[in-house]
């Protein structure tokens, strides 16, 4: 594996379209034509710092911590392919976290200006926690990851925040039925993080890594995952009988087509290892979701 190869490898590309999810629903319900507003892409870029910037963390926590090692299932990590140093990892964090920061900025001040500085106060201290949450996941001795509280991160930032944030960005409103929408995104984006600690169940025992499911183990894991996605589905379909203006409101009920395979496969897989390519799946099918979605808002 080259240099260039691990950094890429680091990123976790497949991750990137999940995380701007919430930013594409909160979008598309705040502005009906937010693909030619700078807030929408300022939104996404520090989205996707935020994600890269997590990602990196997450692999050097765990490669300094020993969690990465023969044990884990899924593609090698870039610190524990010994490509990438401790050293060369932690100034990537260190920028990627300068650059997101650059970018929340940005976005802050294009969205309110000087007219709104108690507002643009808020989002900066929000944006300030997304990355401290971001780096703490994995990285310390008090890493909230290994203390089963990752699902709690991810259904904040990546679903409540990332949504109803959006939303206000354009709107400078908070609109309580926001909240549903986003409470699928971060139940769907949840249920991408418990797939993966089922999938890592094993190696994370024996490291000492104690997610949510090491803690409730696989069986308990299983309902909840059920939970996730079912309770997903049925925030944004209230949504949308809730908002009812036209059959098109209902483009994204394609998307619950894959989630019910999805489930099937859950319920049929016996060896958790198994599960690795159910993360890409329903990365993916919480993008075509969103997608969807708000194709169905806009047009």
């Amino acid at each position: 594996m080259t240099k260039i190869k691990a950094w890429v490898s680091a990123a976790r590309l497949r991750t990137l379209p999940l995380s701007i999810s919430g930013i594409i629903v909160g979008s598309s319900l705040g502005n009906n034509d937010f693909f030619n507003t700078k807030i929408f892409w300022l939104a996404i870029a520090t989205t996707l710092g935020l994600q890269i910037l997590s990602n990196f963390a997450n692999d050097y926590g765990d490669g300094v911590k020993g969690t990465d090692n023969e044990d884990r299932v899924g593609p090698t990590r870039a610190l524990q392919s010994g490509v990438i140093s401790k050293k060369e990892m932690f100034k990537g964090i260190v920028i990627t976290s300068i650059i997101a920061l650059l970018f929340a900025i940005t976005l802050i001040y294009v969205s309110f200006g000087a007219a709104h500085f108690l507002y643009s106060l808020v989002f900066f201290v929000l944006g300030i926690t997304a990355i401290a949450a971001a780096i703490k996941y994995t990285v310390g001795k008090t890493a909230y990851g290994y203390r089963g509280l990752g699902d709690v991160f991810v259904f904040i930032f990546f679903g409540l925040v990332s949504v109803v944030g959006c939303y206000f960005l354009y709107t400078k409103t908070l609109n309580i039925l926001v909240v549903l929408p986003a409470i699928t995104i971060g139940l769907l984006s949840t249920a991408v993080l418990n797939l993966n600690n089922m999938r890592d169940y094993e190696s994370d025992k024996k490291s000492n890594k104690n997610t949510l499911v090491v803690k409730i183990g696989v069986s308990k894991a299983r309902k909840y995952h059920f939970s996730l996605i079912v309770v997903a589905m049925i925030t944004i379909l209230s949504f949308s009988i809730l908002k009812y203006s036209s059959p098109i409101n209902l483009l994204f009920l394609v998307a619950f087509i894959p989630l019910s395979i999805h489930l099937k496969k859950v319920k049929d897989t016996n060896d958790t290892k198994l599960l690795d390519p159910e993360l890409k799946k329903v990365a993916l099918t919480t993008f075509l979701l969103a997608i969807l979605f708000s194709l169905g808002q806009i047009l």
